[in-house]
């Protein structure tokens, strides 16, 4: 695809567990021949923050509950503190979300990309060419596609997306100042189960091009 075709465009992906979201990113960013980040974020971040990266993977999406970042909230030190000393003094937690927040910014300023989960739609907000979008499925199927990817029974496929959706809401909800999954939130919401992973895919890169 020729450089004036793929520019431009930062499409931020939130997703419902066992909803193929991941997979629907990677396609988009294949068929657009731009990078797509879910998991190679946390490498980058780690890498550009200092921090373990083995950190940011066992705190991945996760919910937190801080004073300490409470107090930073209402102070003014973030979001206007990157970089700066002040940084340094917020808990881990919130150090991670911000070397994240920061690499998300830096990735989007590097040129075109899709960028799965970590709140990349609230971390590039105001950006003209941000899509935000959010893939959602019927529980069944998300269920089932979780056992398969995991090789588990129904049962605890489905224990594992209530759990997994209900820290990327905490998550979501807790540092961003939007609902995770309600419809105001994105631009735009597809049902994977209604339109399929290559559906979704096809509606994306059209959106995608009347958005350019």
């Amino acid at each position: 695809m020729s450089e004036e075709k793929k520019t431009k465009i930062h499409l931020a992906l939130g997703r419902e567990t066992g909803s193929g979201g991941r997979e629907i990113g990677h396609k988009v960013a294949e068929a657009l021949g731009i990078p797509c980040y879910d998991k190679e974020l946390l490498s980058r971040a780690a890498q550009e923050s200092g921090i373990d990266e083995r950190i940011f993977t066992s705190r991945d999406e996760q919910p937190t509950s801080s004073l300490l970042y409470s107090l930073a909230m209402g102070s003014g030190a973030y979001p206007a503190s990157y970089g700066q000393p002040v940084y340094q003094d917020l808990p881990l937690d919130h150090r991670i979300f911000l070397a994240q927040f920061d690499t998300i910014r830096r990735i989007a300023g590097e040129g075109p990309c899709v960028i799965v989960g970590r709140c990349a739609d609230y971390a590039l907000e105001g950006d003209p060419h941000l899509l935000s979008a959010f893939i959602l499925g019927e529980d069944d199927d998300r269920n089932r596609r979780i056992a398969a990817l995991q090789g588990v029974a129904i049962d605890k496929a489905k224990e594992f997306v209530k759990k997994t959706d209900k820290k990327r809401a905490s998550y979501y909800n807790y540092y961003s100042n939007k609902q995770w999954g309600r419809v105001h939130t994105y631009d735009m919401a597809l049902n994977s189960s209604v339109f399929g992973i290559d559906g979704c895919v096809d509606i994306l890169l059209r959106a995608i091009e009347k958005k350019r």
